[in-house]
């Protein structure tokens, strides 16, 4: 840890109302709760809000994992692990089941979280209703009312015009019957994911000011009509090239010297797992 630098960077009153706002989270699963943002020394737009979540959580005793849609080697991953190693000298790792707090971009990783783990979630945008409804005020409104009838229509209206429900990524979800929750965006393949895990799901909006939870064993659904069923990605009869996994979210890549489409494994840490490379 570098002396010139405060514990994890933050002052201890800014982690103090960090921590603050995220256990008022935990206590109202899927509810928007305000923070005062602090500013880091990186760009808006790689994950302030969950940085500062971690940064508000991390001790001395805690082991670290980053990921960036899947690979603990992107630019986005590397660069906030040396950012949280320089401020706290923590011991970080690839091995999902290892790491005490595992700070994430767009997925959830593919070997099962289990009690005690912390999954910290960057969310660029917290509202789920703002695409139907962009202004704040009315949000508000609608969460207080539990009236999501714009959502429901959005939905229907892609379900009439496509066949199907569009809604690729950040698919919204009913958390214990209540708030609906934007999930981050993450893939519909890791939606289910959500549904009554055995760890802590935070999710931090820097640019919003937003932290919200789910607490483990929460009952988190995605919306989904009675006639028309809730349905995931899947790879029907593609594996990945490097460990012939089927049943995991699978990157579609292009090798430019065949000309050749190939799959692999989007959870690069459990398909080195699967390899016995780690």
């Amino acid at each position: 840890m570098d002396n010139n630098y405060n514990y994890a960077f933050l002052d201890e009153g800014s982690k103090r109302e960090i921590r603050r706002a995220s256990l008022k989270a935990v206590a109202i699963p899927g509810y928007q709760v305000p923070f005062g943002s602090r500013e880091l020394p990186i760009g808006r737009g790689w994950g302030t809000g969950g940085i500062q979540l971690t940064l508000s959580l991390i001790g001395p005793g805690d082991v670290l994992k980053v990921i960036d849609q899947g690979s603990d080697e992107s630019v986005n991953a590397v660069n906030i692990k040396k950012f949280v190693g320089l401020t706290t000298d923590v011991k970080t790792t690839v091995k999902t089941e290892e790491a005490t707090i595992i700070q994430t971009r767009h997925r959830i990783p593919e070997t099962p979280m289990k009690e005690g783990q912390i999954l910290v979630l960057q969310v660029p945008m917290p509202e789920p209703l703002r695409i139907v409804e962009p202004r704040e005020e009315i949000t508000k409104k609608m969460h207080a009312e539990g009236d999501y009838s714009p959502m429901w229509l959005l939905l229907y209206e892609s379900l009439i015009r496509y066949g199907r429900i569009t809604v690729a990524s950040e698919y919204p979800c009913l958390v214990e019957g209540r708030y609906i929750m934007n999930p981050s965006p993450i893939p519909k393949f890791d939606n289910p994911k959500l549904d009554g895990a055995d760890c802590l799901f935070l999710f931090g909006a820097g640019r919003e000011k937003k932290i919200y939870a789910i607490p483990p064993h929460t009952r988190v659904i995605p919306l989904a009509f009675d006639d028309v069923p809730f349905e995931k990605e899947s790879f029907p009869g593609r594996r990945c090239r490097l460990c012939g996994s089927g049943g995991t979210y699978l990157d579609e890549l292009f090798d430019s010297a065949t000309g050749e489409k190939y799959y692999q494994c989007s959870d690069t840490s459990h398909c080195q797992e699967v390899r016995g490379c780690i």
